[in-house]
């Protein structure tokens, strides 16, 4: 999988990527996390106009997309029924998406975001089993409930110390910006 950060040009993409990925929350008896148009294109540019939002390729095809945040996340402020592990710290995640072209999406992103702090925080709503799902299998702690911008309840998670970055084995090369020519998935690109 390579990774690399989003343009302005790849803003089309991102908003491609993301209805893709509503229509299959819906499919999947999840109509309400994303609605009808969230991510909103002002925080998709946001994220790229920041640094923050990154793009995934499998075999030099656009397969994913993310946005990672290092340092304090205004929605993490307060919890309820439950606490953080820590106060140490941390990234989160927020707005992973992909198109059907690749395969573990979450993985690869959780595996370059480990490289980056050992606490990663993230949210999902109550009607996303899937993503509840595969937190817990990536080792997530469930912490309690915050509410996002729009002021809906959302399940808070953080995954603390070593384990954020033992998702998966990877190979860093910084100076790349395209998808390896030869297709090679074995290397994750930042």
């Amino acid at each position: 999988m390579f990774i690399r950060p989003a343009e302005s040009g790849d803003f089309e993409a991102i908003l491609s990527i993301y209805a893709y990925a509503r229509e299959q929350m819906r499919h999947h008896g999840n109509p309400r996390q994303w609605g009808d148009d969230r991510p909103s294109p002002e925080t998709v540019q946001k994220d790229i106009d920041k640094g923050q939002a990154y793009m995934m390729f499998h075999q030099g095809i656009l397969c994913g997309v993310f946005a990672f945040i290092l340092g304090e996340d205004p929605t993490y402020l307060r919890i309820e029924e439950g606490a953080w592990p820590n106060q140490e710290p941390y990234g989160t995640l927020h707005r992973i998406a992909g198109n059907g072209q690749g395969q573990g999406i979450l993985s690869h992103a959780l595996a370059f975001c480990g490289e980056k702090t050992d606490n990663i925080r993230i949210d999902t709503h109550e009607d996303n089993r899937i993503m509840r799902h595969l937190l817990e299998k990536y080792g997530f702690q469930r912490c309690g409930y915050i509410y996002v911008e729009d002021g809906t309840k959302r399940i808070a998670y953080q995954r603390c110390g070593p384990a954020a970055q033992k998702t998966q084995p990877m190979t860093i090369q910084k100076k790349l910006r395209q998808p390896p020519e030869n297709g090679d998935a074995s290397q994750l690109i930042l």
